[in-house]
């Protein structure tokens, strides 16, 4: 591995106290064997051309201080730049640090970044769209259109569960089609999680995914009742075993997806497709900073 000799750190300043996480993880950088070029975005429509900018210095290593939506929008503009990804855990739920052992504490997010290790990951796809962790159909998506964003901003993860629950009387399960021809499957479902990484919503939920296994994960919960739903959701977050009885789990490089009707999809917390979509896996794709230990 060469040595990390210079940085660019671009923070979405309007995700959870983005401005005093910023000013934190500048502060803990400041010891960091390379330099760094820092970046506070407080307008989203910024984001882009800020990392366009900083590409065009050709840093080694660009951090990017977010949610998961955050990481997820910007992961596509990394892609052909020789660049190691870095990520702070600066969202509500940090599915995808918490798949990559990354503390979720600025102090030990920037050790990461200081004495970890470049990893080879995959990235998933939706249509032609990157994603880094995971993208969901059902309620997820529901609550990621409905939620308003002071919610998020003031109360965290108790206001989003909050906000979830009240958008659960308004669901109603769905059919889902997965693959094509005759060799497809239909089933009634409640949620649909198509993932690279284990974590969805903060929980552990698709332990089969691994972030280098070469393959896009679909785990389905089954069932014409949403009692099925909760039922997954609370055996998930108490880890019991009954969390796998209602699912159903499909992988492969590439698999249709279609709903009746037709819904929308949530990648990484932000709804930006609707079905039908090819979900896919772009193997290997992208190295990101990540515990030795890991």
């Amino acid at each position: 591995m060469n040595p990390i000799r210079t940085a660019a750190l671009i923070v979405n300043a309007r995700s959870r106290s983005g401005q005093a996480q910023f000013a934190e993880a500048c502060s803990a950088l400041r010891d960091a064997p390379f330099k760094v070029d820092a970046h506070a975005v407080e307008d989203p429509a910024e984001l882009v051309p800020t990392l366009q900018r900083a590409l065009s210095a050709a840093p080694d290593l660009v951090i990017l201080g977010g949610g998961d939506g955050t990481i997820s929008s910007l992961v596509d503009h990394l892609l052909g730049h020789d660049v190691i990804l870095g990520v702070l855990p600066f969202g509500t739920a940090n599915s995808f640090c918490r798949t990559l052992d990354i503390p979720l504490d600025i102090a030990g997010a920037v050790e990461v970044l200081k004495t970890g290790r470049p990893r080879r990951i995959d990235l998933g796809m939706i249509d032609g769209d990157y994603f880094a962790n995971c993208a969901a159909i059902g309620l997820s998506p529901q609550i990621a259109k409905t939620v308003p964003h002071g919610v998020k901003k003031l109360f965290g993860r108790v206001g989003y569960l909050a906000w979830a629950s009240l958008q659960f009387a308004k669901f109603h399960p769905f059919e889902l089609i997965v693959g094509q021809g005759a060799t497809a499957k239909r089933m009634q479902a409640t949620e649909v999680r198509i993932s690279n990484g284990r974590f969805h919503g903060g929980t552990e939920l698709v332990e089969e995914a691994r972030l280098d296994s070469g393959e896009i994960i679909v785990q389905v919960v089954c069932g014409k009742g949403k009692r099925s739903l909760i039922r997954n959701w609370a055996a998930a977050f108490f880890r019991l075993d009954l969390r796998r009885v209602d699912t159903v789990t499909f992988h492969g490089q590439s698999l249709r997806i279609e709903t009746n009707p037709p819904l929308p999809i949530s990648i990484d917390g932000e709804v930006l497709a609707k079905t039908p979509v090819m979900a896919k896996i772009a193997a290997g794709i992208i190295e990101v900073m990540a515990p030795v230990e890991g």
